[in-house]
């Protein structure tokens, strides 16, 4: 697909036009990707799902943002060009910071694994005895870097995230992150779905902090049923996880380029994806 516009950047799920004063136009498409690998085989609907969950997440959180002095970067989903209509958002250009704020509420993934060898993750202590799928006494915030395509993504401590950005600002980081993670998590139990963890990215608009990017959708975000959460394994989820399971058991070494998806696989995950939008806006997904 080519847009009449100026294409300022291809990431592993989207294209950024410029959109002209001081517009950019983000386009989601259907690529997925896992371990830092974009996969050989789309997920029907997926760029659909992401931009109109985000959307519908950015109206649910503006009054957090509000209230912590922020804004969000959404100009409009409508006004967009029709090729592209649905998978598609006019934003306000923002200067992004280097940093992937990171909330956890429950134990998961890489951060389990980093507890079982250190008790805590990163400079976050936590209680002995946590398990995989672990509630957390409170949320915590667990900063990671924002690596450029082909690269990982490393986690970080506070102190990393004061170099990159500023005292003041970390800590801003950090309050907002944790305070949008824990709207995002009421609603969704509110939904019968249990926000596990979550990323946000920040940018500056010369005003002050402004959410940009996607929004507490199945690629960034850990979604497990409610009435199945079971600490102790690994939870059955809304989300990605399902895909980075399969490849795992595929035989995959993470290296070489990564295999085709299965069409069971497929549709499962685009299931998946279409069931986490459903059951949060209490919408169907036409």
């Amino acid at each position: 697909m080519t847009l009449a516009l100026p294409l300022v950047a291809r990431g592993k799920v989207r294209e950024v036009y410029d959109a002209g004063e001081g517009r950019l136009l983000l386009v989601a498409s259907d690529r997925i990707s896992a371990y830092d690998h974009v996969l050989p085989t789309p997920i029907p609907d997926k760029g659909r799902v992401l931009t109109q969950l985000s959307v519908w997440w950015f109206d649910q959180l503006a009054p957090v943002l509000a209230e912590h002095g922020a804004t969000h970067h959404l100009v409009s989903a409508t006004d967009v060009p029709d090729e592209v209509a649905g998978r598609a958002m006019l934003v306000r250009r923002l200067e992004m910071l280097p940093v992937e704020c990171v909330a956890r509420g429950y134990l998961s993934g890489s951060g389990t694994v980093e507890y079982q060898r250190t008790g805590s993750i990163r400079d976050v202590p936590l209680p002995a005895g946590l398990v995989e799928g672990s509630q957390l006494p409170e949320p915590v915030f667990t900063p990671s870097t924002k690596a450029e395509q082909g690269e990982h993504d490393e986690a970080i401590d506070f102190a990393a995230v004061v170099a990159a950005v500023g005292a003041e600002r970390a800590e801003d980081l950090r309050e907002l992150t944790l305070a949008l993670y824990r709207r995002g998590a009421e609603i969704a139990l509110d939904a019968g779905i249990v926000l596990a963890d979550t990323k946000f990215e920040f940018g500056t608009d010369g005003s002050g902090l402004a959410l940009g990017d996607e929004v507490l959708t199945p690629d960034s975000s850990r979604f497990w049923p409610a009435t199945l959460w079971s600490p102790g394994g690994v939870q059955p989820s809304y989300d990605k996880q399902y895909v980075r399971d399969w490849l795992t058991s595929s035989g995959w070494d993470r290296v070489s380029p990564p295999p085709e998806l299965p069409a069971d696989v497929v549709e499962a995950t685009r299931e998946r994806y279409v069931t986490a939008y459903e059951r949060l806006t209490g919408r169907s997904f036409t």
